[in-house]
């Protein structure tokens, strides 16, 4: 059966996707305060070199044969262009407001179902298209296009945020073959190795605060990508991507809590927006809203 027509694993795949949002967006709360006094290079070492600790026992429990795969070099790809993506989006959670740091990393969805129909032969549909046409909208009502989106620093956000989307459609499809747990030990493998270079001439002693924060962001990230890569095994990239949105509202109510960022009357209507296109991209909600419109009349 095709999984798009299974509401139960589409129900799930969005679930999934929603705690790996959440999970993410408590890991930008570390990173904006790990990065006033630690560099960018270790702060994404330390993301990686903590997800390939918690994968160790695993290997040893489980043998070499955890490890083996026939689609290294699409590990290899996935790990590039996720890691290029990461940092540019940890660059710009510190340098920014966090809410506009994850519009830049929870925009990919815009670039998502055209990659995964270019690459993956993916049904692409016109509800996929409007879906992801309104969640722009609300994106950059949420944003606000001002000198934080349009300079340089947009430059290297909105490149984090198509790098992300080829990752997570390159995710999609591993996830054909190989285990959630398998794809993000090999992104761990690659991401600490080639991030270990630039970390290295950047090294010094951490304090048990900085420490704690380090090993916090490495923990949170490695949890949400295997939701992530769970729920890019259950439903296409295309189709569950906009639920990534709900991502910068968890950001707009950190923001709250931690720095007294209230949003306007722009952001709750750009919220609301994103809150659509979330619906939009679930065809069996939106049969379950008509037919709670029919019951209705």
């Amino acid at each position: 059966m095709d999984i798009t027509q299974n509401p139960s694993n589409l129900s799930k795949a969005l679930m999934y996707l929603m705690m790996s949002a959440l999970l993410f967006s408590i890991m930008g709360v570390c990173i904006r305060y790990v990065s006033t006094t630690v560099d960018n290079y270790t702060v994404v070492f330390f993301r990686n070199a903590v997800g390939l600790l918690i994968f160790i026992p695993m290997l040893f429990k489980k043998g070499l044969s955890f490890a083996k795969t026939d689609k290294l070099w699409m590990h290899t790809w996935r790990s590039i262009v996720g890691l290029c993506a990461m940092y540019g989006f940890f660059y710009a959670i510190a340098h920014l407001k966090l809410s506009n740091a994850m519009v830049f990393s929870y925009s990919s969805p815009i670039f998502i179902p055209l990659i995964a129909w270019f690459f993956l032969k993916e049904k692409i549909t016109s509800a996929m298209i409007l879906a992801a046409a309104i969640g722009l909208c609300g994106v950059l009502m949420v944003a606000k296009p001002d000198e934080g989106l349009f300079n340089s620093m947009s430059i290297i956000g909105l490149s984090s945020c198509f790098l992300s989307a080829l990752a997570f459609v390159t995710v999609r499809a591993l996830t054909s073959t190989e285990p959630p747990e398998r794809i993000v030990f090999y992104f761990c493998i690659f991401g600490t190795v080639i991030s270990g270079i630039p970390m290295f001439w950047h090294f010094r002693w951490y304090n048990l605060y900085e420490l704690s924060l380090l090993i916090s962001i490495g923990l949170l990230a490695n949890v949400s990508q295997i939701f992530m890569s769970y729920a890019y095994s259950l439903a296409p990239a295309g189709q569950i991507g906009p639920m990534n949105y709900i991502a910068i509202i968890l950001a707009g109510i950190w923001g709250f809590i931690f720095w007294s960022e209230v949003p306007d009357i722009y952001s709750i209507a750009g919220f609301c927006i994103i809150l659509l296109a979330i619906i939009l991209c679930n065809p069996f909600a939106l049969q379950k809203i008509a037919k709670l419109f029919h019951t209705v009349k």
